[in-house]
């Protein structure tokens, strides 16, 4: 049995208007909390830093609060809030 506090991360990330802290992998899995204010863009907060397009990394993500919009590459679009998961 394996147990991480996201409260706690191993490592942390800042960037424009937001944070990333993220767990060691657990069982080829690295967890993370992501804290993003109000006006967030990975477009502006994000692009520069990562040198590509947009956010090539694969997410299986869980909202505590807030509203996130999703844009992918291909046109679609999509809205979700807390207890809506997507990946």
């Amino acid at each position: 049995m394996q147990g991480k506090n996201l409260s706690q991360p191993d490592e942390l990330r800042a960037f424009d208007k937001g944070k990333l802290g993220t767990s060691s992998p657990l069982g080829g899995v690295v967890f993370g909390r992501a804290t993003l204010q109000p006006g967030w863009k990975w477009s502006t907060s994000l692009k520069a830093l990562m040198k590509t397009k947009s956010c090539e990394a694969p997410h299986l993500q869980y909202h505590v609060s807030g509203r996130i919009a999703v844009l992918m590459d291909d046109g679609n679009r999509a809205e979700f809030g807390p207890g809506r998961n997507f990946h």
